[in-house]
């Protein structure tokens, strides 16, 4: 469905944690003269990834105490180094 005025198409994430902060993340997408909506809301969801919101709001969501990051953050890098190692013969 093409739209027939180029407008602005706007998505506002607020997340709530349990101590009650709220961070919003005001994210806009311009859309095109002529453009399709599904189009738009790829381009927002690329937008979204490539600045890493999705990821920062999940991982936000629940609390996590430090010995299980750096858990995760060796583990992220024990798997990093096996690619590496793997792709490097």
């Amino acid at each position: 469905m093409p739209l027939t005025h180029a407008g602005t198409f706007g998505l506002v994430l607020d997340f709530s944690a349990k101590t009650h902060a709220t961070f919003i993340m005001p994210i806009e997408i311009k859309i095109r003269k002529n453009e399709p909506v599904d189009r738009a809301l790829r381009r927002m969801k690329k937008k979204l990834e490539r600045e890493n919101i999705i990821k920062d709001v999940r991982a936000k969501r629940y609390n996590e105490k430090p010995t299980e990051r750096r858990r995760r953050k060796v583990k992220v890098m024990a798997f990093t180094q096996m690619l590496r190692d793997r792709h490097s013969q």
